[in-house]
């Protein structure tokens, strides 16, 4: 069969009460931004041509606005998981499904495409890890069996199947309510075929799964790191443009986007530590297109380009020599744009501020020049 193109469904229907966080846990800040987001980053990749998201109706507003720079499709979800995913089945395009659950944002771009993998060789996808605890059976507080753990796996999603036969599964099913797709196929289909999953793409339930510290590193994966500097001339104008954050100065920086140094030394950070050219190759000066462009936006760019390299922004650490403006009354808002924008919580950014005494080209007032360092972990 040729596959000419590969859907995904993200399950964010559910109202996520076992988490108490007084709304949908999808919508819950994680480093920065919304769980769901960070889920839709993960999917954000040249092998996933579309995604569609079961939405509840009470959430849609909210989703559908998150959803947004991603060009998803939002459908009403239903009460259940299964009535939800069997609704986004109606929307789905693709010779292949991948059927996600929004909760898990851990989930790495490998264990997306080996999903992928095995669709195409096997038929189905189910990802899973080996169980390393003892398992019993439990009846009134006493063990009533042992388990024999060698053949026990905890199973995750993605789980992925060839459109056509999960459609029909779901189909057959009619009303009857399933805990994962996996059970649905297997029901109607045949059996599931089990892939290495990854310990780390848990699933956020509870509350202390948000209050727990989450590592970003990937110790497995390595970690990259590379720096970037840039240095913009004073010219005419009223104010800089720093971090995303307008601030009177009297002056402008002379730039063929909006100058926003800070946002370059950090562009050419990511692009230095995923190996990849400078900004000035991807955006360069003279194509009219990046004329007054707003340098966040180009930041946003240049995590996709990191993205598609296989890495994820870890941490941002950055330094602004200026005489002028004085930039302490808005650090806090510049490391909350750069860390909105990375996809990163504020708490790995780091924004400094400085000046040269007086020395050299800062010192003279006559512009102002920014260094960052940045680290990616490999997804």
């Amino acid at each position: 069969m040729k596959i000419k193109k590969i859907s995904a469904i993200i399950c964010a229907g559910g109202s996520g009460e076992r988490a108490r966080l007084g709304k949908n846990k999808l919508l819950a800040d994680l480093y920065g931004a919304p769980v769901l987001w960070h889920t839709l980053k993960k999917f954000d990749i040249p092998e996933i041509d579309e995604v569609v998201i079961a939405s509840s109706k009470i959430d849609l507003a909210e989703i559908s606005a998150i959803a947004a720079p991603f060009g998803c499709k939002i459908v009403l979800g239903g009460v259940t998981r299964t009535e939800s995913v069997k609704n986004a089945l109606y929307e789905v395009t693709g010779d292949i499904v991948l059927i996600h659950d929004g909760a898990r944002p851990f989930v790495s771009r490998e264990t997306i495409l080996n999903c992928i993998e095995s669709v195409k060789t096997y038929g189905s996808a189910i990802c899973a890890v080996p169980a390393t605890d003892t398992a019993v059976y439990g009846h009134y507080s006493v063990i009533t069996e042992r388990l024999d753990r060698s053949s026990l796996y905890r199973v995750q999603t993605p789980q992925g199947f060839f459109t056509d036969d999960i459609k029909y599964a779901y189909d057959l099913a009619g009303d009857k309510q399933f805990g994962d797709d996996s059970e649905v196929y297997g029901e109607y289909i045949g059996m599931p075929r089990l892939i290495e999953g990854d310990p780390s793409n848990i699933k956020l339930t509870y509350k202390q799964d948000f209050e727990k510290a989450i590592p970003r590193v990937n110790l497995t994966g390595g970690l990259r790191s590379g720096i970037g500097c840039d240095v913009h001339a004073f010219g005419g104008g009223t104010h800089v443009t720093l971090c995303g954050v307008k601030i009177e100065c009297g002056k402008s920086l002379v730039a063929h986007s909006d100058g926003d140094v800070a946002v370059h030394a950090v562009m050419d950070a990511l692009l230095s530590a995923a190996g990849l050219d400078d900004i000035g190759h991807y955006f360069p000066d003279a194509d009219p297109e990046f004329c007054g462009a707003d340098s966040v936006q180009l930041l946003k760019r240049v995590v996709k380009l990191v993205s598609d390299k296989g890495y994820s922004p870890a941490c941002i650490s950055l330094s602004i020599q200026a005489e002028k403006p004085k930039l302490a009354p808005y650090i806090n808002q510049m490391r909350q744009n750069l860390a909105t924008a990375c996809g990163i919580d504020v708490e790995q950014t780091a924004v400094a501020a400085g000046t040269c005494e007086g020395l050299g080209f800062v010192g003279e007032g006559l512009g102002i020049a920014a260094y960052a360092t940045a680290s990616l972990n490999k997804i």
